[in-house]
Parts: structure tokens; sequence; C-alpha cells
């Protein structure tokens, strides 16, 4: 049984010429686990959106799209609330009440349920998403991957047909991630749910998932089983191939006629079938070496921090330098004090013990001026707290405003970073109209403009699609080329090994470990890249997709 039918589906925003979302035609069975992903503004998100008619963008569609054999636009609201679940891509937009049992409680009783079916629905909700340990808890005091679940958990409490998610993962990190993911698929198998999301990461999803669809520009280019539509990608030479998980890339890099990987232990499997016929690659110990300056810029001396005098500390005793030049990245769970690190370096927060020093000055006896000035650019977790004006180009434009340039030499810096960000086509609309990833290529361009010798960032992957993110590492490596000493926060675990100098691990409100790139991720388990995990018992230190590669083409 069909439950979505979409037939010549066309979508157009308000004002814009060019169709979002062209001539789409799809079906998805009952109970199906089907995966949507594409480069950042391919019309993904507005695709979810036809799908739950109360959500829907303002705009002229054309086309059909029937739920249960129904035309969509006659579900009255009740039955879009109860059988339509959506999960949307920031935890925060979602959650409604102040107390988690209140918040698990809140959708039912706003359909109207008696006392005792909402009890009994919300103690079974709990106990299935593994709640009951912080059921009476404040929602302020969940970390990202706890407000995502409690999400879903008061959704399934309504016992929806179908399960829609906007990039649910992309604020959680790795092991987070990796629940959240495992929870949906216990709700796909378990209760029979239809799923429909969209996601950047796929190495855990594309293993759960039964299809997996590709747009580009706003149509379909691919739809078929996640490792045949990998394939096609790689024969297409298209960009999102670079999307796919390590397993299918290393796949695709190596001569071969076997079949086609997906999963970490298949590409394990595939390994030990490849090197039958061939003898692996010698492992050399390289000992990676930092070419920077000795010059410290960032120094933390014995730092400590909480938010309220009352509070439980979020930094505990925190000291480590980044050196002139450096890519630095610090990795770790939701809720350990990685955000708050950057907060402290940039003076917006001050510690309680301790000294944080920039270039060798206290922060604490630095203005804001003296901080800003050509010395920090800070990308905030949320862009949508950098925009300020109505439309992309004035709000670039802004950034400037202080800047002693004549209206050609800003015109000229403004081009060059629309160019770079791929912001030509969205300079004219309002930021909040824009997509998940176009919101942080803006919010980047933003930062840019400044120009900085120090560049903080906050999860600047989370939202963008493989093609992108080779942009900008090729951007960032430049920058640190020039001097520029880049600290970056991150859960995108194959971004920081591929192209950070250090790494470091974050872990109960301080760094328990740092090391070079490949040092530090050829020694964890769960921190690391799927490349590691694949082929670690042959090459316990080939961290990247293009290290296993390599080796492949050179056993013999």
């Amino acid at each position: 049984m069909e439950i979505y039918t979409i037939k010549d589906v066309s979508f157009t925003f308000p004002e814009k010429e060019q169709d979002t979302l062209s001539h789409i035609s799809l079906s998805i069975k009952s109970g199906e686990f089907v995966t949507i992903c594409g480069k950042s503004g391919c019309g993904k998100s507005t695709l979810l959106r036809q799908l739950k008619t109360i959500l829907t963008p303002h705009g002229k569609r054309t086309g059909e799209i029937y739920y249960g054999g129904q035309p969509i636009e006659g579900l009255d609201q009740r039955t879009q609330a109860s059988e339509i679940g959506f999960v949307l891509q920031n935890p925060d937009n979602q959650i409604v009440t102040d107390k988690v049992w209140h918040e698990l409680a809140f959708g039912l009783e706003s359909l109207g349920y008696e006392q005792s079916t909402i009890r009994l629905r919300v103690a079974e909700m709990a106990s299935f998403f593994g709640i009951q340990t912080w059921f009476h808890k404040n929602v302020s005091e969940l970390s990202g991957g706890q407000k995502q679940l409690l999400n879903l958990a008061s959704i399934m409490a309504m016992h929806p047909s179908v399960l829609i998610l906007d990039e649910p993962t992309s604020q959680l990190d790795p092991i987070a991630a990796a629940d959240f993911l495992e929870t949906v698929k216990k709700i796909n198998r378990d209760l029979g749910t239809t799923i429909i999301m969209t996601e950047h990461r796929l190495e855990d999803i594309l293993p759960i998932s039964d299809r997996l669809i590709v747009m580009d520009a706003g149509v379909i280019i691919a739809d078929d089983l996640p490792h045949k539509v990998g394939q096609i990608l790689s024969e297409m030479n298209h960009p999102m191939f670079c999307s796919m998980p390590s397993p299918m890339q290393i796949y695709a890099g190596v001569d071969n006629d076997l079949a086609c990987p997906v999963t970490v232990k298949e590409g394990r499997q595939w390994l030990n079938a490849f090197l039958c016929d061939n003898k692996p690659a010698e492992m050399v110990d390289t000992k990676e070496t930092i070419g920077i300056s000795s010059r410290t810029v960032i120094t933390f001396k014995d730092v400590w921090f909480k938010y309220e005098k009352n509070s439980p500390d979020i930094i505990k005793d925190l000291s480590f330098e980044v050196k002139e030049g450096q890519f630095y990245c610090i990795v770790g769970g939701n809720g350990t004090g990685k955000t708050s690190t950057l907060s402290l370096i940039s003076g917006i927060l001050q510690p309680y013990r301790g000294k944080v020093l920039i270039g060798g000055k206290n922060t604490a006896q630095m203005n804001a001026k003296e901080l800003f000035t050509n010395n920090l650019g800070i990308l905030p977790q949320s862009p949508q707290t950098l925009f300020v004006k109505k439309t992309v180009e004035q709000d670039l434009y802004e950034m400037l405003s202080d800047k002693p340039l004549t209206k050609e030499e800003k015109a000229v810096k403004i081009d060059a970073i629309v160019k770079f960000a791929e912001l030509e086509d969205l300079l004219a609309m309002h930021p909040y109209d824009l997509s998940g990833g176009e919101q942080q290529r803006a919010a980047l361009a933003k930062v840019l403009l400044l120009e900085p010798r120090i560049l903080l960032l906050d999860e600047p992957t989370k939202g963008l699609d493989g093609f992108f993110k080779e942009k900008l590492a090729l951007f960032l490596k430049k920058l640190n080329a020039d001097g520029v000493t880049i600290v970056m926060v991150s859960h995108d675990i194959e971004f920081c090994a591929k192209y950070a100098e250090v790494c470091a691990m974050f872990f109960d409100g301080s760094i328990i470990t740092s090391n070079t790139t490949q040092q530090f991720f050829a020694g964890n388990s769960f921190y690391t890249t799927s490349a590691n995990r694949m082929v670690r018992h042959v090459w316990p230190n080939a961290v990247k997709v293009e290290d296993v590669i390599e080796r492949c083409q050179t056993s013999r």
C-alpha cells in the first residue's frame, strides 16, 4: 500500500522565477524507510514540507500529492497532527513546555485525549525511549541529544503512521547521533512506522534505509537501493558522491569486481576478500610534524567557569595553548563545554578563576573593539543570531559598514565572498527564508568579510553538503597558510580528520587528550572515522579515505 503518492509536483517561492521543486514524481510505501539527500538548497526540506500542508511554505504549487489515496489538501489539522509526525532540524525549535513529562503529554492533551490514555502513552514512550531516568527534569537541563530524543518521543506518543525528519542529527555528536538513528530504526522495525528523512551525514543512515533518493536543483536524479545509488553517482562523477559512506568511496577508488559495501562491517569483509589475492601494503609509520609559528596566540591557564553562582562548573581547570597559524579542532559530546570554551576565547564569557590570554593579553582587560577589530571572527552555533537585515545582501554590506572603504571596494569584497559561498541567487532573500545549509553559508560569508586573524568556528559544517565542505576546507586551508589561526568545534569527525592539524577531546569540562590529527583518530574507537574502523585490523594508522585507497592500490 502506498502511503504517499506524489505526481508531477512543482513548487515556486513568491517572486522567484526558478522552481525550487520541478516535476517531482514518486511514491512511498507504508512501512518504508526512505532517505533523501542532496546539496544544500536542492529542495529537500521544501519537499518534506509539502507532505504536511500546515508546514508548507507560502508559494505556488502544481501537481498532486495523495496521502493514503486521498488528496493531502483534504486532511484536517487533527489528522495531520496525529498521523504525520515531523521532527525539525533544531531541537529547541520544537519544544514548547518546561518539563520533560509535560512535553511528552502536550500533543495528546492538545488532541483532547482523556487523562488515563495520556498517562498510559506517556509511560509507554518514556520506557521505549529510555527517558524514565530524566522524566522529571527541566527541559533546559537536557543535552542536544536528549532534546531531540524528547521531540521524537513526544511525536510518537500520538501514534503517527508517518515520521518525517529534517536533518535531525545535524547538531548531535557522533555517539548521540548514532543512538538517535538506532531509535529511529527501532521505530521503523518494531512499529512499522513509515520513515521519510533528509540527512547530510550518511554513514549511519544508509545501512538502515530501504531507499536513497538524491536531489539536485529541485529534481530527483537517483532513486534506488543505497549501494546502487552510490554506483550511479560514481559513474556520473556527481559531487554528491563525496557524501557517500567511506566504504563506498573506498570501493569506487579501487579496481575490483567485488560487491559494493555500505557499512563498516561490509567494508571489512570487502577488504579481507580483496586482500586474499593481494598482499597488504606495508604500513609506514609517518610521524606528523606541524609547520607553524612558535608564537602562542591563545592560552588557557587553569580556567574555571560556571553560568550561575550556585550552578555546576561547565569548564573545569582547563589549560591548553593554540599556536599562530594552527588549525585546532575540538571534538566531544554535547554539553561537555566546547561552545563555552569558544565564548571564553572571544571574551563573551569570563572565567571566575584562571586566565584566558589572546596574544599574551588577558581578555578580561580587552574591550570588544580591541578583540574584534581585525583580530577575532566568530561563527556561532546558530547562524540566525548573526542576521540583522531584511536581505542577505544588506546583511553582508552591514559587516563592512565601519570599514574605511569606498563603495566600489566594498562591492568587490562582497562579490568575491558571494561567489565563494554560492549566494548569487540568494542575495534578495530574507536570511530566515534560507535553508539550514544556506544560512550556514551566509553566516560564514559575513564572518569571513571581517578578515580575522583568529577564526572561531562552532559547527561550521552543520547542514552543509559534502561538495561545499570540500570547498570550505580548501578556503580554510588557504587562510591557514596565510597565518590565520583557526579553532573549530565540530561533531563532523570525517571533516576534522581530513583537514585539522591538531585535535583535542573535550570531556566533563576539560581537554582530556590532544594530538596530531592522525595519531589522535588512530587511537579512538568511536571518535574516529569510518575508514579507520573499517581497516584498523590491517592498517591501524589509516584514518582518511584517501589513505585506505592508496594502500589498497599499492597492495600486490
